[in-house]
């Protein structure tokens, strides 16, 4: 049983690009441990990297596939430092960009939850093949939806996979829909219109939300079998407590008569939805996750 490193500082990064789920190349960024010198450098979100750097499977890391938040990308503050600890802690992180976002083709006003659910699927399947078996799955919210919904779907579930994390993760998909529709009734009305997020405008069509509304996340959180963290602020205002707690009451009830699912609840006191405020969250975070990986890797 491999043992998990002292955190280290040295590691290194490489870009790929990958098929995704429907019909577009995705891009994705591979954080790994390294037990040689430095052989990657940053400046916080801009990637510097040996265009070299080639690795075969790794045997005795965990493996983990990162999926971002609506309309985020795998360059996101967070998600950087994330993967980059993780790394540091001899975990071996795929994080990669979503159909039609960051640098992955595609047209992101046509995409929706079903797209994200394939695009998960399609990293999950790269990073096995270039990596080695994935090991578990982390989501920021929308991404978080996304890795409860393949981890409680045991037809399309990968043997390998032995843990699930969600950080500020919605219970449901019809409430971004409802928040879409508000911020801009055009969207219903006329099928097509324009939100802002983030500082830029997206545009949203009418099908993205009827796909959101189709979708019931809690009948596959209550399927979920693997050990699952939820990592939380109270005070988050994108996604409120709440769908922490309901999380948590799905996957610990399950129905189907099997035993109950491990499901630990961390708090992220004061914490804001991206971890941006306090640099001492992602430490936090990066700990917890480091520690929940390698125990049940």
């Amino acid at each position: 049983m491999p043992v998990r490193p002292t955190p280290v500082e040295s590691r290194h990064s490489r870009r790929v690009r990958f098929p995704g789920g429907n019909g577009f190349d995705l891009a994705g960024i591979v954080d790994l441990p390294s037990a040689g010198p430095h052989e990657f450098v940053g400046d916080g979100d801009t990637l510097r990297e040996e265009a070299s750097a080639d690795v075969g499977p790794l045997q005795q890391s965990p493996v983990i596939v990162f999926s971002h938040c609506f309309t985020c990308n795998k360059d996101l503050k967070a998600i950087v430092r994330l993967g980059r600890a993780l790394a540091g802690e001899g975990i071996a992180v795929l994080r990669y960009d979503m159909t039609g976002l960051g640098g992955s083709d595609g047209d992101f006003s046509r995409t929706n939850f079903t797209t994200n659910l394939a695009d998960l699927r399609a990293a999950i399947h790269f990073a096995t093949g270039e990596l080695g078996p994935v090991t578990g799955l982390l989501g920021h919210s929308f991404g978080g939806a996304a890795s409860l919904a393949v981890a409680g779907d045991a037809s399309g579930l990968p043997q390998s996979l032995r843990a699930i994390a969600a950080l500020a993760a919605p219970s449901d998909t019809q409430h971004l829909a409802a928040l879409m529709a508000k911020m801009n009734p055009a969207i219903q009305n006329d099928g097509a219109g324009e939100v802002e997020i983030g500082g830029r405008r997206w545009m949203i069509r009418r099908e993205m939300l009827d796909d959101f509304r189709s979708h019931h996340l809690d009948q596959w959180i209550s399927k979920i079998s693997l050990p699952l963290m939820l990592l939380h602020s109270p005070v988050d205002r994108t996604v409120g407590f709440d769908h922490a707690l309901r999380i948590m009451q799905l996957a610990s009830g399950r129905r189907d008569g099997a035993p109950p699912t491990a499901v630990s609840l961390v708090a992220l006191d004061g914490a804001d939805h991206l971890l941006a405020k306090n640099p001492d969250d992602l430490s936090y975070v990066a700990g917890l996750l480091a520690s929940f990986y390698w125990r049940h890797r």
